[in-house]
């Protein structure tokens, strides 16, 4: 199948589950990459709980914090469905800090992540972003603005009337008066931003050896596996991922390693067009794009392809997978 084909079935089939989309799949190894919408900027969602994870590794590196050091989390009393882990404990719990890194992006535990977060604030991991030179995500907010939002407070049955405002609200610059969903308020990023920040983890870079070892692992064990997982985990492969989810947001991004050697980064953000909470057709529709992308990335191997909207695509030089 020919290059422009796949990228016009690529963009038919998200047009078809009612999503916009910004992908990128990037060759660790030579830097090639091919992308739709790559540099399109979303609200990053539980996305940034890696961000963080670096940071708060980073600082253990340094001797600036203890990761055996135990932190008591108070009950958050999440009663809507979805949020797993200690959002939903009714009892304060004692964890250790290492233990929190875990719930955080293994289980995408969002009060784990603001336990996290009160050691290393916002402020602070952006500082640690730009130390590491990794430049276009923003962390503005804690995890628990994402449990606000107007469908954390309709009554189930009505939760598709929250996403039937988010999706009339956007604006076409992308504010919107939700602020989960302003990339201008909300915590951000696009796809090159956070496909730069996995090759930072999987290729040598400013991060250290043990903070990238240590993050590898912890989204090796992710549990939430329905999205790009179905597409690209194998017996020959292995997918290490974080998803994430708010409102019309529904992202991966993450690293499949074949046993041939190949390793590809991949991220695909996604904002929905149709007013339900549960959609699993869009769901599939984004793992079948990254794998269509990554597929054509390892028979095109020689080049950089770049979808900016274009009927065709445009070809560019390789960039380094290092570069920022």
């Amino acid at each position: 199948m020919s290059t422009a084909r796949v990228f016009r079935e690529a963009r038919g089939v998200l047009e078809d589950a009612g999503l916009r989309g910004g992908f990128l799949v990037r060759d660790l190894l030579t830097g090639e990459e091919l992308g739709i919408e790559p540099d399109a900027v979303f609200p990053a969602a539980s996305l940034i709980k890696v961000p963080l994870a670096v940071a708060v590794l980073e600082a253990a590196h340094r001797g600036e914090l203890d990761l055996t050091a135990v932190v008591t989390v108070p009950p958050d009393r999440v009663e809507t469905p979805g949020p797993p882990g200690l959002m939903r404990f009714r009892h304060p719990a004692t964890i250790a800090v290492e233990d929190l890194l875990y719930l955080a992006v293994a289980i995408s535990d969002g009060a784990a992540a603001d336990a996290l977060f009160a050691l290393v604030p916002p402020a602070a991991v952006m500082d640690e972003l730009r130390r590491l030179r990794l430049d276009g995500i923003a962390v503005r907010h804690r995890i628990r603005t994402l449990n606000d939002t107007p469908a954390d407070r309709l009554a189930p049955e009505d939760v598709h009337l929250a996403h039937a405002l988010a999706i009339g609200a956007v604006t076409t610059g992308h504010g919107h008066p939700i602020p989960q969903l302003d990339v201008s308020r909300a915590n951000a990023g696009s796809a090159r931003a956070f496909a730069d920040l996995l090759a930072a983890l999987w290729t040598p870079s400013a991060i250290a050896p043990p903070v990238a070892a240590r993050v590898r692992e912890l989204m090796g064990d992710s549990v939430h596996r329905q999205r790009l997982a179905p597409d690209l985990a194998s017996d020959a492969s292995h997918w290490s991922s974080k998803t994430g989810t708010v409102l019309t947001m529904r992202h991966e991004m993450g690293v499949v390693a074949h046993a041939d050697g190949g390793r590809y980064a991949i991220v695909a953000l996604t904002e929905s067009r149709v007013p339900a909470t549960v959609q699993p057709a869009a769901e599939a529709a984004m793992g079948r794009v990254a794998r269509m992308l990554r597929d054509l990335l390892r028979t095109e191997n020689s080049q950089t392809i770049t979808d900016i909207g274009s009927p065709a695509p445009v070809r560019t030089p390789p960039r380094s997978s290092s570069a920022r």
